[in-house]
């Protein structure tokens, strides 16, 4: 099944996609529902009439409680870091276990919308990921895309503080144009990983293409590591991380010495596109400009204590 959230006459739905049509669930409004009750029983839902897909809006296909972003193809490690921070190679802690972080749930976009960037951010970028959506007992429900759009100049310099990208991420993800779920993918499985094909362009001209199935680990084993000591549930995000050949600017600046392709512009048009799922086109504009901060307090914590005693 795909299923899709959309707008159509001025209300919102959850729906099956079927070829070149929508069909809204009757007795569905959420799909958190759905991804609790599990695939089985989203197939035994009814269904309304059909509505074609170009008389819809298409929006987030869900807007997930915790959206966890993992790094799990080496290839794009390799080429980042010699973007960002300047140093070669890949570090021996990442083959250790598949790394993630946690990025803005709050921030989620859908497809056709405009992205707004930090307007302060000249290096902008998208990141080509797949992302699996949890199911019930750390199972996978499906699978959409994602965007990690990424300020890779905000993200440089908060970086050196050695917590962890910031502001220059968790002004947007994208998500969609649906969930494809885990049942209907496995055809598609090899040795565990997903064999598909993953591309993107910007306006209109390809710029990165790499196999999913390149990727370190299995989402199957990312989504135990994040349930490791923690919790995961029913509807939580795990991105597979950016794909590599391309799957960002960030690794081809890396890789070439010199911003080529340029970063993103005000206007650009960027599609990713993965194989046996869909396309996920956005366009990429300005925030408002932030006021500055105001200058950062110094003080001596020695001195300020001895003054309390």
């Amino acid at each position: 099944m795909k299923i899709a959230r959309f707008r159509h006459d001025g209300r919102e739905h959850v729906g099956v996609v079927e070829g070149g049509r929508l069909r809204a669930f009757t007795q569905v409004t959420d799909v958190q529902q759905l991804v609790e009750a599990g695939v089985e029983d989203a197939k035994s839902r009814d269904l309304a009439h059909p509505v074609p897909l170009e008389e819809v809006q298409l929006l987030a296909p869900l807007h997930p409680a915790s959206l966890r972003d993992f790094v799990a193809f080496e290839e794009h490690v390799e080429g980042v870091r010699r973007s960002i921070d300047g140093t070669g190679g890949v570090p021996d802690v990442w083959f250790d276990a598949p790394t993630f972080y946690f990025t803005n749930p709050h921030r989620i976009f859908g497809p056709g919308e405009a992205i707004p960037f930090p307007a302060a951010s000249v290096n902008r970028d998208f990141e080509l990921e797949v992302a699996a959506i949890a199911g019930p007992g750390e199972t996978i429900f499906g699978y959409t895309i994602l965007n990690d759009w990424s300020a890779r100049d905000l993200q440089k310099r908060e970086m050196q503080v050695n917590l962890g990208p910031a502001k220059g991420k968790d002004f947007a993800s994208s998500l969609g144009p649906w969930i494809v779920t885990a049942d209907e993918l496995e055809p598609y499985k090899k040795d565990g990983f997903l064999d598909l094909w993953c591309s993107v362009t910007v306006n209109g001209v390809e710029v990165g293409r790499d196999l999913l199935s390149n990727m370190g680990w299995t989402f199957e084993t990312m989504v135990a590591y994040a349930a490791r000591d923690s919790l995961v549930k029913p509807g939580d995000v795990l991105g597979s991380g950016t794909v590599g050949n391309g799957g960002c600017l960030a690794e081809l600046w890396g890789r070439n010495g010199r911003q080529e392709p340029p970063p993103l512009r005000d206007g650009d048009v960027v599609t990713l596109t993965v194989e046996a799922i869909g396309s996920l086109t956005n366009t990429v504009i300005s925030g408002k400009t932030a006021e500055p901060l105001p200058p950062v307090r110094r003080r001596d914590p020695a001195k300020a204590r001895n003054e309390r005693q």
